[in-house]
């Protein structure tokens, strides 16, 4: 019988913990403190999610010292995002399906593993789910995780045993969690996704962290009015929304972005785009439809609201508001303001007083269509006429992925400026092939509204930057451009750096004042992780998981082209410190799909159609569009199974590759297996007459 956690070394624990002293108690207390830096506590390091250490020892005149210390192989890994925690000397983090490790932050020694059983506990809801999660967070000597199946857990810091347990959704729908929980007041919050496969309904949840028990939870969008509403906020919020929207959910899942205030006693909530995007088809007399796409600021005791500011009003976009909300005392002219920075993916920085959510400044770190400013006086965006897609078709900047994405910035309090990795791409808003009045919500399958995930999207669509923004000045200092398209977050230290992952597997450090690159390694793998630094007996430490994944990866070639092909390149926990000098471990040369023809195959256009329809709303999430894979799963345009029509329905159908996280469909018939099949072998076709060529490589 398979343990679901495995106690490694009780007495490597015990030398980790006491190397740093006294233990830390992880409370209010020690999460609202700066610190000395020898602790990474949460997942913006404390409350403020700055991603700023005051450590120094590694500088922008030491970083050339820089080298590496330790590695921790990572065999049974993919998609690794998560941000690890280190306490007292041990580093905690969640890999692939929210696995859980514990190691020693000084050797790299592995102290214990503890198995959710994602894919087990999932079934055959793991259709819309993926691997990836954003990390743990610790709450006084517990490691608290989230599931992609929508569970919560609680497990013992010094052992990895489950203390309590808890499902956060109803597993009849199509919700799933990525995102990191968040630890206040003995309480601990998290929200989830699902807005393209359900008619979601969204909303936030606060529970004991030491038992497990609801507190108090959030919506997000308001219901149904004939069963009333769960508070005044929602009543108000109805008020702006027309026709029969619960019918569709109405969206706003908090998958990403919530911050505890405890200047205010708040939480303040990043909310999410629509169900579905199409704003024609949810709410087709208009309406803001609150709280979509906003920063909703809520009581920490009760969850009641307390006031909101919506950054896309009646969003219709996919521009949705989960990215980070970094606190920081701001100097507006001669006043000292308690404020929050913002950046969703809609293009514009955004700095409001906390206190009361009145906005500040509103400014474009990038190419922005949709709208042309944010009036201060109204707060409102003045949109562009055509945006909208009214015609049913149209080019806006940016594109669903955003200007800036869920990819942590981080803040320096020493320069005062904000580093952010940014995207400018544009997309097709279409809907003219579809009949707006007919779309039915999906359940379990992925759709939107809109004309989304059918085609492959081209190498050199899209390009990617590292800016440093100055949020009083509302000017960019310095820009770097960074290779297409999914570039990871950004940690600063008081050393004068900035530290960032890229797409290409290059990890570097620049100046935070100049710009200035001062130091880059090739680790030999995309990097989709944010990095972190700490301190163990009086030694500076930099962290971060390698593991290419996310979101970024369904976008086709644009992905592929830096070659990290599915399970060909390891995943590590790499560690860094000055004067270390250990060889970076080997990895394999990109690598890249050879689509396979069969030239006595003879496609059926009439069934290419139809898989094509059907590899989006099903399959396109892992495999990626156009059935070109960035990485995250099989391109099954090479793949063997997909030349044996026993063999692919075997898998696809019956769920042989179940174990190793390829859902089983259980409802596809003749018509659905021959579908994607001809859709592939076209695709497949295509592909061996055009190979991919690559645009932005840096070898390892």
């Amino acid at each position: 019988m398979k343990l679901k956690f495995r106690w490694v070394s009780a007495g490597l624990l015990a030398v980790a913990m006491q190397s740093s002293g006294a233990a830390t108690v992880v409370n209010d207390k020690t999460l609202t403190e700066v610190g000395d830096g020898s602790n990474w506590l949460a997942y913006g390091r404390n409350y403020s999610e700055q991603r700023y250490s005051p450590l120094e020892q590694i500088n922008d005149q030491s970083i050339a010292r820089l080298g590496l210390d330790w590695v921790l192989e990572l065999p049974e890994d993919r998609m690794l995002l998560a941000t690890p925690l280190v306490v007292d000397g041990v580093m905690y983090f969640t890999g692939s399906f929210s696995k859980t490790r514990a190691v020693n932050a000084k050797t790299g020694e592995l102290l214990w593993e503890y198995d959710p059983e994602s894919v087990k506990h999932a079934g055959d809801r793991l259709r819309i789910m993926w691997d990836q999660n954003k990390g743990p967070a610790f709450w006084n000597g517990k490691v608290i995780i989230s599931t992609i199946d929508g569970r919560l857990i609680g497990l013992d810091a010094k052992t990895g045993e489950r203390i309590w347990e808890t499902m956060t959704i109803d597993p009849r729908r199509a919700y799933y969690i990525t995102g990191a929980p968040k630890v206040f007041k003995g309480k601990v919050i998290i929200g989830n996704g699902g807005t393209e496969q359900e008619a979601a309904r969204g909303y936030v949840t606060a529970y004991n962290a030491d038992t497990g028990e609801q507190e108090w939870r959030f919506w997000v969008v308001p219901g149904n009015p004939a069963d009333g509403f769960e508070n005044a906020a929602m009543e108000m919020a109805a008020k702006t929304w027309t026709g029969e929207w619960w019918k569709h959910g109405g969206g706003g899942n908090t998958w990403n972005g919530i911050t505890y205030d405890p200047e205010f006693n708040q939480v303040l909530v990043g909310t999410g785009n629509g169900s579905p995007w199409n704003r024609k088809i949810r709410s087709p007399g208009g309406g803001d439809n609150l709280f979509l796409c906003s920063i909703v600021a809520l009581d920490a005791d009760t969850g009641a609201y307390k006031w909101h500011y919506q950054t896309v009003p009646g969003e219709t976009w996919d521009y949705n508001s989960n990215m980070d909300i970094v606190l920081a005392d701001l100097k507006f002219g001669e006043q000292q303001v308690k404020a929050l920075m913002h950046a969703p993916k809609n293009g514009f920085f955004y700095v409001l007083n906390r206190e009361n959510g009145e906005l500040l400044s509103a400014e474009k770190i990038g190419k922005v269509t949709w709208a042309s400013h944010v009036d201060l006086k109204t707060g409102r965006p003045v949109e562009i006429a055509g945006s909208r897609y009214e015609d049913g078709e149209e080019t806006v900047w940016p594109s669903p992925y955003g200007t800036h994405s869920w990819h942590a910035m981080s803040y320096n309090p020493k320069t005062g400026l904000v580093y952010i990795p940014t995207i400018e791409m544009p997309a097709v808003f279409k809907d003219s092939g579809i009949d707006l009045k007919a779309w039915e919500s999906p359940h379990f399958r992925a759709s939107v509204g809109v004309e989304f995930g059918t085609e492959d999207t081209a190498p050199d669509y899209g390009v990617a930057f590292l800016m440093a923004w100055d949020p009083l000045k509302h000017e960019k200092v310095w820009e770097h451009e960074l290779p297409p398209l999914w570039n990871p977050g950004t940690m600063t230290t008081a050393g004068n750096l900035v530290f960032q992952g890229r797409a290409d597997g290059e990890f570097a450090a620049y100046h935070t004042e100049t710009g200035k690159k001062l130091w880059s390694t090739q680790l030999g793998l995309g990097i989709s992780a944010p990095p972190v630094t700490y301190s163990i007996d009086g030694k500076q430490y930099v962290s971060l998981l390698v593991g290419w994944g996310g979101a970024g990866l369904i976008s086709g070639s644009l992905a592929a082209q830096h070659g990290w092909k599915y399970k060909v390149h390891p995943r590590r926990l790499y560690t860094f410190a000055l004067d270390s000098a250990k060889p970076i471990p080997s990895s394999p040369p990109p690598a890249y799909a050879q689509p396979v023809d069969l030239p006595d195959f003879k496609i059926d256009d009439e069934q290419a159609s139809y898989g094509q329809a059907l590899f989006a709303e099903s399959c396109f999430l892992c495999h990626g569009g156009g059935v070109v894979s960035g990485g995250g799963a099989p391109d099954l345009r090479e793949s063997p199974i997909a030349l044996s029509r026993d063999a692919f329905r075997e898998v696809v159908v019956n769920g042989a590759k179940f174990a190793n996280g390829m859902p089983r469909f259980k409802d596809f018939g003749d018509r659905e297996i021959d579908g994607l099949l001809h859709y592939i072998r076209k695709m497949a076709r295509k592909g061996a007459a055009n190979p991919l060529k690559k645009v932005s490589q840096a070898q390892p």
